[in-house]
C-alpha cells in the first residue's frame, strides 16, 4: 500500500489468498486499509462441519461484516442461542462466537469485509 493518496483495483478472479474447505471457499483481497473476502458455500455446509477442523475452536471466533449476495444462511450465537437467518441483501455484524449454516439448496454468497 502507497502512502499516497491514489486509485487501487483489484479483481477476485486473482485473490491474495484463497480459502478452501469441505463445502466452500474464502477468496480474499487486500486493498487499501481493507481486506475482502468473497466466500461462496454449497448446500450442506456448515460451520461445525467444514470450517471448525481447521479453525479447532468450538465455534467461529472471527468478527463479521458481511454483505450476503446470494443464498440464505443461518447464524447462531452459541452463548445466548440468539438465531438469524440472513438472506440477499442483508447486510450482518456477527461477533465471535457463532455457528453458522446453509438453509436450503442455494450456494450461500456474499462478501466479508474487515480493515487490515
Amino acid at each position: 500500500m502507497s502512502s499516497e493518496k491514489e486509485i487501487l483495483q483489484k479483481n477476485f478472479s486473482s485473490p491474495d489468498e484463497k480459502i478452501e474447505m469441505e463445502k466452500g471457499t474464502i477468496d480474499l483481497v487486500n486493498i487499501g486499509n481493507l481486506k475482502v473476502g468473497r466466500f461462496t458455500l454449497e448446500p450442506g455446509w456448515t460451520w461445525e462441519k467444514c470450517e471448525k477442523p481447521i479453525s479447532k475452536t468450538e465455534s467461529c471466533q472471527m468478527t463479521h461484516q458481511a454483505y450476503l449476495i446470494s443464498g440464505k444462511i443461518a447464524v447462531k450465537m452459541v452463548s445466548s442461542g440468539k438465531e438469524i437467518e440472513f438472506a440477499p441483501g442483508d447486510i450482518a455484524y456477527i461477533p465471535p462466537g457463532h455457528d453458522a449454516w446453509v438453509i436450503g439448496n442455494e450456494p450461500v454468497v456474499g462478501l466479508d469485509i474487515s480493515t487490515n
